[in-house]
């Protein structure tokens, strides 16, 4: 009888360390950042056209009220409160009953939240004159002002429909390992609002009766709309095919319903602190004692320009990470789940300390190159420099925030983040008065306390997550933060000497500016990476490794 051949040898996969998981999440947060920079850079681009038309003033900030009325429901109900809970069920969902089910929850899910959206827009429709009233109540002291954000509002509210399902979109791409995408997806928003709105605004308006900036009105739905379109082709690729099946007795659908009501409250903070800073500043008066046209703007404008590094860092870092912590923790893998976060927090610290000292330093060169043109003056440029400079002492918050909440829901933990954040839109309130009322310090000071309350919530989120999960490595992180925090301080003092010498020599104006940022940032970055350098910043190397560890292992030796 012949001898049986010996099976080949099969070697078993690589275990999964822990260095393996940092590098894939920071290998998927490069992804998610590249499509970030696309995404924040034109939207960028559109408000730099906003700038150009419009500049700071009545219409800019009639259309910036009426915009943050779906976009507050946007963040409470669409990439807040939903964006967590979904991920977080769909991901236990296909760690334990497989890719099937999660696509039949998925399915529930959109059957019950399109129409109850969609009777939620017709309700801030019919209410928008009242909606007005109560959150920016120093319009109607204007004459017009309040009845064009009425208009506004009216035109932008069925954009919360589409933007919520662009976002249960990105979780199941997400969840999935898809990444970049999802990511990619505000981009078309960006680029499709600004073509369309201007299309409408300047070539049919003239012809069909309406301003350009109900224009581009139409042109951000048209952009909400198209942000939940271009996911389609991944969904489908990722085996998700969509079904109506209105199912409220499915576990999962309850599940995140549940999870739902009190992260509405845990992930509002900031979101919320920005509505309430602008009807703080729709009461701002002038020199001559009458409510002023452009705090709202300025506060926009500077709050957009804050989304490009918390885009890049802190939702790319919170995006990469989510699918990873919910999978350990549907596998109760504490020791997994805590140190996935705390590389991730790591990498928040090296990315977002820098780049809040470069956005208070050179803020007013920065916000000059973008935006002062056209209708975009010097004095706009110099107030909403000082907005993004109290702004960005805020942004280490901000990203923290970004990584820590979704951790609490994963570990289906949902008290916290919500006493976190009443807390915290308690003290954000009784700031603004304080600085506003009694201090008057103006917008920056609104700015000012956003960025305080985001520290805050994000140290509380920290002391409370590190109770739950017993120890979070507290000693690396400390030697890190001191590190990043050292670094970051050199890299400031020799920017800002930098900056003062350029304009002292070079003067002002748009060429002296670019020469500045041309000479400063890199300068800037060079000293940056040479102090983490010296100082053995840890998550320096674990980055580097991440990034460039396939294209050093496939070079020929």
């Amino acid at each position: 009888m012949d001898s049986e051949l010996p099976l080949p040898a099969v070697e078993p996969p690589p275990p999964v360390t822990a260095e393996s998981r940092q590098a894939r999440i920071v290998r998927s947060a490069g992804v998610v950042s590249v499509a970030v920079f696309l995404s924040r850079i034109t939207g960028l681009l559109r408000e730099m056209v906003f700038a150009h038309f419009f500049g700071a003033g009545l219409v800019y900030d009639a259309f910036l009220a009426a915009f943050r009325i779906p976009n507050l429901m946007r963040d409470l109900l669409a990439e807040g409160a939903l964006s967590a809970a979904f991920v977080t069920t769909f991901s236990q969902y296909m760690t334990t009953k497989g890719d099937r089910e999660a696509f039949k929850l998925s399915n529930r899910v959109a059957t019950i939240l399109a129409p109850g959206l969609a009777l939620l827009c017709l309700l801030g429709m019919i209410f928008a004159p009242q909606v007005v009233d109560v959150m920016f109540p120093g319009f109607a002291q204007v004459p017009g002002k309040k009845e064009l954000t009425v208009t506004l509002t009216r035109v932008m509210m069925p954009f919360l429909v589409f933007i919520a399902l662009a976002a249960k979109a990105m979780g199941v791409l997400n969840a999935k390992g898809v990444f970049g995408v999802p990511a990619l997806a505000s981009a078309f928003f960006n680029v499709g609002s600004l073509s369309v709105g201007l299309t409408c605004g300047y070539l049919l308006g003239p012809r069909l009766g309406f301003s350009p900036i109900v224009g581009m009105a139409i042109g951000t739905l048209v952009g909400g709309i198209l942000q939940y379109v271009v996911q389609w082709p991944s969904l489908r690729r990722v085996g998700l095919r969509y079904s109506p099946e209105l199912r409220w007795s499915d576990p999962g659908v309850r599940q995140i319903f549940r999870l739902m009501g009190p992260a509405v409250i845990g992930t509002a903070a900031v979101q919320i602190n920005v509505v309430v800073n602008s009807n703080f500043a729709t009461q701002i008066l002038d020199a001559s004692g009458q409510v002023a046209n452009g705090p709202v703007s300025w506060l926009g404008y500077a709050f957009r320009f804050m989304q490009l590094p918390l885009g890049l860092f802190g939702v790319a870092i919170a995006s990469a990470t989510l699918p990873a912590i919910a999978r350990s923790a549907a596998e109760n893998n504490i020791p997994e789940f805590r140190s996935t976060l705390a590389a991730s927090l790591g990498l928040v610290f090296l990315l977002s300390f820098p780049s809040a000292v470069g956005l208070a330093v050179l803020a007013e060169p920065m916000i000059g190159v973008l935006f002062e043109r056209g209708q975009f003056t010097s004095v706009d440029t110099h107030q909403t420099a000082l907005a993004l400079a109290a702004y960005a002492l805020g942004l280490i918050g901000y990203s923290a925030i970004k990584v820590l909440t979704p951790a609490f829901y994963a570990l289906n933990e949902v008290r916290v983040p919500m006493l976190a954040s009443v807390g915290s839109i308690i003290t954000n309130y009784v700031l603004n008065w304080t600085f506003i009322r009694v201090l008057d310090w103006g917008h920056a000071g609104l700015a000012f306390s956003t960025s305080l309350v985001a520290t805050i919530n994000f140290l509380v989120l920290m002391i409370f997550l590190r109770r739950r999960i017993r120890r979070l490595e507290g000693r690396r992180l400390s030697r890190s933060l001191i590190g990043i925090l050292a670094a970051s301080l050199a890299m400031g003092a020799v920017c800002a000497a930098s900056t003062y010498a350029l304009r002292h020599w070079l003067g002002e104006g748009l060429g002296p500016r670019l020469a500045d940022l041309a000479i400063t940032i890199p300068l800037g970055l060079l000293v940056l990476y040479q102090s983490c350098r010296a100082l053995q910043v840890e998550e320096l190397d674990t980055a580097a490794a991440a990034l460039l560890g396939r294209t050093l292992r496939r070079r020929p030796l």
